[in-house]
């Protein structure tokens, strides 16, 4: 175990630890959400209403001493509402331009697709490049940057379900489920004693999670662990009775960068085909889009992903490791 890798999977057990003090009973979402900022992607938490999705969102922006903006998405919001706008300053006689919620590490999008298409699309060129264009001048936003939305699958009233290139720029979606009961109980008892999110300290600064990030790019990925990454996106792409739209070369550059994250956490210098199964499903699955057959067979994306895990065979042996 390299020193510099041992410090990042130490850093990474203290994050996690944190927002475990008020997130109970979800660990291995809180795993997830936690190996996704290291990696530097985006991170879409959809599940009904109750179960701590703004939650776990804000305890993870408490953990970094970062900038963090809130945006709660309406029918009504306006894509400069986002992006920020160009405005005249009468003292000065010009016009300057006033940045947006966008402009912050973490961005929380509350019912992400409770705003029009119009407004969706204004995330679209930030979550990839990592800058804003207004009036034809881009502008950078701080790094590290990351985009936590949270959507209701159940309530479809009034929303816009968002397009297949945005859903494609979160590196995984998360679904937390009900607690079990031991830890519902433990909700309880941390609410009566004050555990909130306006309690947790940072126990990272910014530019930390940037030299995290970078460590983890050192985490050796096989040649043919490599080739198993490829070949588990491609057979998405070949089933088209089940799939109108198979994973996309942004799912395997995304499962691969949180493969080394994974594999980092645990202090290892290297990937494994444990890796990549237990990260498949959050990284691809919800970049499939089922064919409408599929659907009413109640067949889910993770469904195919895990059917896709059983038809390609992991490699034995890694060379090189």
């Amino acid at each position: 175990m390299s020193a510099a890798l041992d410090t990042f999977a130490t850093a990474f057990a203290d994050v996690v630890a944190n927002v475990e003090r008020v997130i109970r009973g979800k660990r291995e979402a809180i795993e997830l959400a936690v190996i996704c900022l290291f990696a530097e992607g985006h991170l879409l938490v959809e599940d009904v209403p109750g179960l701590g999705k703004t939650t776990l969102a804000r305890s993870l922006a408490a953990s970094v001493n970062a900038s963090s903006h809130r945006i709660q998405f309406t029918p009504d919001l306006l894509p400069s509402d986002i992006t920020g706008t160009t405005v005249y300053n009468q003292r000065l006689g010009e016009f300057g331009f006033r940045p947006g919620p966008v402009f912050a590490n973490l961005v929380i999008g509350d019912e992400i697709n409770r705003a029009s298409p119009k407004t969706q699309s204004a995330l679209l060129e930030v979550m990839e490049e990592r800058y804003v264009t207004v009036d034809g001048t881009r502008y950078p936003v701080p790094l590290p940057f990351m985009v936590v939305a949270t959507q209701n699958p159940v309530d479809m009233d009034g929303t816009y379900a968002l397009p297949e290139a945005q859903v494609d720029r979160f590196l995984m979606r998360l679904r937390l489920g009900y607690p079990s009961t031991e830890a519902e109980l433990e909700i309880l008892e941390g609410r009566q004693v004050g555990r909130r999110v306006e309690d947790l300290a940072p126990v990272m600064r910014a530019e930390d999670v940037i030299a995290h990030s970078e460590r983890t790019l050192s985490v050796h990925v096989a040649p043919a662990l490599r080739r198993y990454i490829v070949d588990l996106v491609a057979s998405t792409r070949r089933i088209p009775d089940v799939l109108r739209l198979g994973g996309s070369p942004r799912g395997s550059i995304a499962l691969l960068r949180a493969v080394q994250v994974r594999a980092a956490s645990t202090g290892r210098e290297f990937a494994t085909p444990d890796d990549v199964k237990a990260l498949a499903a959050p990284v691809l699955a919800h970049r499939l889009v089922l064919s409408p057959e599929t659907e009413l067979k109640r067949v889910t994306a993770e469904d195919v992903v895990a059917e896709v895990l059983r038809a390609v065979p992991s490699p034995r042996r890694l060379v090189g490791v």
